[in-house]
């Protein structure tokens, strides 16, 4: 069932447009991750849909309500940002507690929420501490909380992992992923990080220039990009006009401009074309090659003890069963 619907939206910064004519449905209880570069237009579709920015056109729905008009407050929508924007002379549980005493909640209803809200991010033990005393991710968790403890029908997150460290982006993804399972709640996540897209969501939103390039579930954006925008985007690094290829590819895909194979995708040391090797780079468990050859620049990985060294010449082969068709947007 749709939960969140944006139908025909519009959305300019001046002149500028920002968001072309975007419809997008999210259902109930789903995870959508809006994904692509700084520019996009992904943070101003969620501002949009947080009311913090008007559309020129188009509607927003949330749960059947219109809501295009409706104040941010009015909303029930939770947030949650980049900078945690936690209260600093606020304990954890008063920083989680502070949209339910704006609602005027119960005092024993409003301590049973924010117990079990902070029981289910694991800082229970931590309720008395303020910000300055908890660890980023704490911190992240303390909001995530605060948005979620007013059960908001819908929770918004704009690239809530960014300011951390690798290892804790990798930790409080799987967190994430934890609590929008337990709560069923529905969210809409904005990220330029592929990675965490892939490992969060229900479905992702590929976008650029304001509009939607590619949508679906993470198998089908990784394994089968539409574009060669999105083929880039998703990590298809040989990606190549489709005059320069076999005639058997162009053959089985005619609408095809152009096709791509991933690095690892690429056999070394046998196959019909040759290139010379430009440069060999060490990655821990792989050898990355990239190539010259008459399809045009080529990355291949192989094992860390293959042999060919910078300036030799190599065969390749580009599988045919294992690229990917891609026509312009």
């Amino acid at each position: 069932m749709s939960h969140l619907l944006l139908e025909r939206l519009h959305l300019r910064y001046g002149a500028a447009p920002a968001v072309a004519d975007l419809n997008l449905e999210v259902k109930d209880g789903e995870l959508v991750s809006l994904l692509g570069p700084s520019g996009c237009g992904k943070t101003t579709t969620m501002r949009a849909v947080a009311g913090l920015l008007a559309p020129s056109s188009g509607r927003i729905l949330l749960a059947g309500q219109d809501i295009t008009h409706l104040p941010p407050n009015k909303r029930d929508i939770g947030l949650v940002f980049q900078s945690y924007a936690l209260f600093p002379h606020l304990s954890a549980f008063e920083n989680v507690a502070f949209g339910l005493r704006l609602r005027r909640v119960q005092d024993s209803e409003l301590r049973r929420r924010v117990g079990a809200a902070l029981d289910v991010v694991g800082l229970s033990d931590l309720a008395d501490r303020l910000p300055a005393n908890l660890s980023g991710g704490q911190q992240q968790r303390v909001a995530l909380a605060r948005a979620f403890v007013i059960e908001p029908r819908l929770l918004l997150l704009d690239e809530p992992l960014s300011n951390l460290d690798a290892k804790l982006r990798l930790d409080m993804r799987g967190e994430l992923r934890r609590i929008q399972r337990e709560l069923g709640v529905t969210m809409l996540y904005v990220t330029h990080d592929q990675d965490e897209a892939l490992a969060l969501s229900d479905r992702i939103v590929i976008m650029r220039a304001g509009r939607i390039e590619q949508q679906g579930t993470p198998e089908e954006v990784y394994a089968r990009p539409s574009t060669p925008f999105v083929a880039d985007f998703m990590g298809w690094q040989n990606i190549l006009a489709a005059a320069a290829v076999p005639d058997a590819l162009r053959r089985a895909h005619p609408a095809a401009t152009h096709f791509a194979w991933r690095p690892e995708t690429v056999t070394l040391g046998h196959g019909t074309t040759s290139g010379r090797v430009l440069a060999r780079t060490y990655q821990g468990e792989h050898l990355e090659y990239l190539l010259e050859s008459p399809l045009g620049r080529v990355k291949a990985f192989a094992p860390t003890g293959a042999a060919w060294s910078e300036g030799s010449e190599v065969t390749f082969e580009l599988s045919t069963e294992r690229a990917a068709a891609l026509r312009d947007a």
